[in-house]
Order: C-alpha cells, then structure tokens, then sequence
C-alpha cells in the first residue's frame, strides 16, 4: 500500500500514538537541558502529522518547534519533557508533551478555516533552568495570539496560580583539616551551611504570608575526621508576585551571608536561572476550556486544600506575561498521592494517564477552536 492511498489515521489511531509517546518518555527520563530523546521522539512524532519541525530551535539543542497551516492567527500548545533527578516523571511532564502534542494534531483539520498558524513549542528546562524564560528571550513565543498547555495533578484545578520563584545555588568555601589533630587550622564550610539553616529557620516566623523558603544541601563533605572544606545547596525562594520576590530573597541570601561571617568561609549566592513569574490568566480562554471540561465529566469540586498543586511555581508564567494564555491542572484522581512523590510517578502511565491525554489533548483543541472561531 503506497502513501498516497493508506488509511488516514483515525481518533483512536492517534490516541494509541499519543499513549505510546508518553510512555516512551517516561521509561526513559531526562533531567534539565539534557531532554536529547526526548527532544528528537518530539520531532518525530511532529514530522508523522505533517508539521514542519525544527530541533535545536532558537540554538537550545533540546528545544524543539514545530508548525501547521500558514493562518495569520498564531496558537501555540506548549510541550514539558524534563523529568526530576532521582523521581523520573514524577510531575508528569510526559502528560503534558502528549496532551500539548495531541491537541495540535487534533486542530490541523481546522487550520484553513480558522486562520490558523498551528504551533507546537516542545520546551526544556521547566523543573528548575527556566528554559521557556530563556526561549522568551530568544523570541520563541512573541506574536502568539493563544499560549495553552495543561498539567496533570491530582485533581483537576483549572485555574493557575503559582508562586514567582527565585533559584538559587549555595556554595560556601572554607578550609579542609584534620578533625581531631588540627581542626584551628579547618574553615567549616558545613557550619556555615548549619548557621545559614538556623537563620532560615528563625526568619520563617517573620515571612509574609504566601510565601516559601526551601531547599537542599548537596554536598556536605567528603570524611567525618576531616573539616569540610566545601558545601553545597540548591534554594528556592517563592512569593505571590516578582515584586515581591526580590526583597525575599535578599533577606534569604543574608542569611546565608551569616553563615559565612560566622565561619570565616566564603560564600557563593548564585541564580540558576531567571526568577519565574506569576501568571496572568486570559479569562475567556478559561471560561471555554471550564466549560468544555465539565461537559465531558471532569469535575472541579473537589477541596481547596487537594487543588493546591496550581500553586506550583512554572515557567509558563513569565510567557502569561506577554501572551494570552491559560494552564489548567487536569487531574489524575489519585489524591492524596501528589506531584513530586514516586507514587505519582507511577500513576503517570495507566489507565488514569491514558484518560488525562485523551481529556487534556480534546479540552486544549476545543478551546482553541472556540477562541478562534
């Protein structure tokens, strides 16, 4: 049988597709800027459905691009691949490149009608490098009339609203020594860590509300009877607005500067990434996917204190910033398993999985073709 005359794929052809991209993802995850796989199956998926594709987009080697119709409307279905160190898909990016990827295919056949110039954004970096903020910058998403991507949870919580967030990398720097015959002669670098922890702790008592410091120490020191000569962490810093980030964060880093005065170590206090933002949500965008959604049985009634995973910070939100767009939590029904766990992780393949790219992929489509319309 030739190309010419093989049976167009049908709905359940490309949800079975779809399904099989997803869990190719997820057997196979990779962390920040190093999404390569994932990056190229992206591609591949986007050149069977006639996209144009480009990889290495905009000079990032795992960003990919990929577009449809040639419409003076531009939507663009925004695509997530990287997964968390030591957890896999535990935030279920892999959800999101099917749902995101799925949508777009369902919206070629009304690309002429509608005016439309389809777009697939596959963007890397979300858990942490900022990649859609470095994408922005680069010009990746300007001129989009619609931005749409939707993210599982463990319900479904339509509206986004993360905290902006700073990233940032701790190193302290002191001096290595014999713990029992020398240690006048050591500088403590964990210490300094110990002091800066302390200080952390103390301050929470006087955080605004909505707010959160967090974070990890990564290297701690090589042999209990040496002095550790060097210390690392990754912190997070998260307030309601970017205005109100910074002021936070530099009372965090004095922290982390008393560390060091107390310790006689020098400290590194280093941005991993652009700061990302609070999101701006277009209302009617919204108004059409809420809709849709009910219609086909999803239900937002579901308490407060589950649909707190749209407090979760993301990158998504420094594109609101310039262009209309809308980031809906669509659940998994798997409280109080949540995002970030290895049980949710696993919930990210299966039956509940198949039904959030089927729901996620129709809901981004439908809105898309109703703002349009």
């Amino acid at each position: 049988m030739t190309a010419e005359t093989r049976r167009p794929p049908d709905a359940s052809d490309q949800l079975a597709r779809l399904i099989a991209y997803s869990e190719t993802l997820h057997a196979h995850p990779e962390t920040a800027w190093r999404e390569h796989r994932a990056a190229a199956w992206t591609a591949e998926l986007l050149d069977e459905y006639g996209f144009e594709t480009t990889t290495s987009y905009l000079g990032f080697p795992t960003a990919v691009h990929g577009s449809y119709g040639s419409g003076s409307r531009r939507v663009g279905l925004v695509v997530e691949y990287d997964a968390l160190p030591g957890l896999g898909h535990a935030c279920g990016h892999n959800l999101i490149a099917a749902m995101s990827v799925g949508a777009a295919i369902a919206l070629r056949p009304w690309a002429d009608r509608l005016d439309l110039r389809i777009e697939v954004v596959g963007a890397p970096a979300e858990e942490g490098g900022g990649g859609k903020v470095e994408l922005l910058d680069a010009g990746a998403f300007h001129g989009l009339d619609l931005a749409l991507m939707a993210h599982p949870g463990p319900v479904d919580a339509p509206r986004a609203e993360p905290y902006a967030v700073a990233h940032d990398h701790v190193r302290f720097t002191g001096r290595t020594a014999h713990a029992a015959a020398y240690p006048h002669e050591g500088r403590n670098a964990n210490d300094a860590f110990v002091v800066a922890q302390v200080a952390l702790g103390l301050m929470r008592q006087q955080l605004p509300p909505n707010t959160r410091v967090h974070g990890i120490q990564t290297v701690g020191g090589e042999a209990p009877n040496a002095i550790p000569g060097v210390t690392e962490g990754r912190w997070y810093t998260r307030a309601r607005t970017l205005a109100e980030l910074e002021p936070l964060r530099e009372r965090v880093e004095r922290c982390f500067e008393a560390g060091a005065l107390a310790t006689d170590t020098e400290l590194e206090f280093t941005p991993e990434s652009q700061p990302y933002s609070e999101f701006r949500t277009d209302e009617r965008a919204l108004e059409i996917y809420t809709r849709h959604a009910l219609a086909i049985g999803r239900r937002f009634d579901a308490p407060v204190e589950h649909q707190t995973m749209n407090r979760a910070s993301t990158d998504m939100g420094n594109v609101s910033q310039h262009v209309p767009a809308i980031h809906p939590y669509i659940g998994l029904d798997c409280f109080p398993v949540s995002n970030h766990q290895p049980e949710f992780a696993a919930v990210c393949v299966g039956e509940a999985a198949n039904r959030v790219i089927e729901d996620g992929a129709t809901l981004l489509a439908r809105t898309a073709h109703e703002y349009f319309s």
